[in-house]
């Protein structure tokens, strides 16, 4: 029934479907355990031979109701919620990656995940590959080695807000035979669907967006299902595991193979685990995201305007200008709104752009997007500033570029508030 419903239904009524006499809206489940009077079903839902919840650290009905919800909002076969954007990326590659394996990643990405990728996954033995998101597709596919496992990129990367150009990066992986991963934090299910433009899993912090106001951090991870994953590059999937009495995760799961393990192995291993709070949290959030996402569109498409003609205002970048190089990408995967982030650098470079933070009223300076209040920050200062000059560049981060993610308010406050810092530069 569900995948007759549009978007904005789905954001309010899937995931959680109550029985007669249950609470009409998802309850928070807030329990570590479940009782059970059966131990053969208790020993079957531990040999994966039965669904049920154990322990929550490994699932909970609140969670598992958000998880859904995403599901269903993304298009997907299966989804799962973790502690963390952060962490929805690092089980999600670790998934299908290991010592001595390869990964394609796009060189334009968020700081932490250019990090966690150049520096914290080479200390375990897998190696990556930046490239340049321009390049061709023989180019980046010269790229790519005979253990690579994965292409990785960002639907609009932050905070270069290039756009991606879905069949480019997806005929690259369909060349080398892997996983087109893209994270889609930006535009959310409610701009973008990548599933539907050749990816094959998708990424959410939903501690941006998804939230929508900065009250809850967590991740979710969405495989579409349609991936081969017995093609010979993935025997973690298609071989026995030893930790499940031999399960063999294709042959018994199917298209919900991938989340299952990545469910089963990491999340159990690891721990990043989503509580049920925060996803009560997210949950509720998510039910205004259509409305949301069509706010946060249209203000930041007439403050990029505003700023756009505005005398001390050296450059404006937005994807829903027509003035961008990426406009034609825009129309073609992101036709109802290019979401709420955009960059810009004043006149007179660092030392205006520094005076520039401390003269608004109503935007705040915070480490922060996705949020219902406008704010702003210096990305090179902060959130990208454990990168080289080298490395910033291949971010597309310069000296003097400012992050907005525009707000819900009224627009005419927001421009107001511009108008008036800009005034004291």
């Amino acid at each position: 029934m569900t995948q007759k419903w549009k978007k904005s239904t789905k954001a309010v009524r899937s995931g959680y479907k109550p029985e007669v006499g249950d609470p009409q809206v998802l309850p928070l489940v807030q329990s570590t355990t479940y009782n059970y009077d059966d131990p053969e079903r208790l020993a079957d839902i531990f040999d994966l031979k039965e669904e049920g919840h154990i322990y929550s650290r490994i699932s909970n009905p609140t969670v598992a109701a958000f998880a859904e919800k995403i599901n269903d909002l993304e298009g997907g076969a299966a989804a799962l919620a973790t502690s963390s954007g952060q962490a929805a990326t690092t089980i999600a590659l670790l998934n299908i990656c290991q010592q001595g394996q390869h990964i394609l990643a796009a060189a334009n990405l968020y700081g932490g995940t250019y990090t966690l990728l150049s520096s914290t996954l080479k200390k375990y033995g897998i190696e990556v590959t930046f490239v340049d998101p321009e390049s061709s597709v023989e180019e980046i596919i010269n790229k790519a080695r005979p253990e690579t496992r994965l292409v990785f990129a960002e639907t609009i990367s932050n905070p270069s807000l290039n756009v991606l150009d879905f069949e480019k990066f997806s005929n690259v992986a369909k060349e080398i035979d892997v996983p087109l991963i893209i994270d889609n934090t930006f535009p959310t299910p409610i701009l973008c669907n990548p599933l539907e433009h050749g990816a094959d899993i998708v990424l959410h912090s939903a501690t941006k967006y998804i939230d929508g106001h900065a009250r809850a951090v967590g991740g979710v991870i969405v495989d579409g299902g349609s991936f081969n994953w017995d093609n010979g590059k993935y025997p973690e999937l298609t071989e026995p595991d030893p930790t499940y009495n031999g399960v063999r995760y294709v042959e018994r799961f199917g298209d919900e193979a991938y989340i299952i393990k990545a469910r089963a192995n990491l999340l159990r291993d690891l721990g990043a685990t989503l509580s049920p709070f925060n996803a009560f949290l997210l949950n509720l959030g998510s039910e205004t995201l259509e409305l949301r996402m069509e706010r946060h569109s249209s203000n930041t498409q007439e403050l990029a305007e505003f700023l756009e003609e505005h005398q001390k205002v050296n450059w404006v970048n937005y994807p829903g200008l027509k003035s961008s190089d990426k406009y034609h990408l825009t129309e073609k995967y992101l036709p109802d709104g290019a979401s709420g982030i955009l960059t810009f650098g004043v006149k007179g470079g660092i030392e205006s752009a520094k005076k520039l933070l401390t003269s608004f009223d109503l935007t705040s300076l915070v480490i922060h997007v996705g949020d219902a209040r406008t704010s702003i920050l210096h990305p090179a200062t902060t959130t990208h500033k454990q990168l080289g000059p080298e490395e910033l560049k291949e971010s597309g981060v310069s000296e003097d570029m400012l992050r907005v993610s525009v707000g819900i308010e009224n627009i005419e406050d927001i421009i107001e508030d511009f108008d008036q810092a800009l005034a004291k530069i």
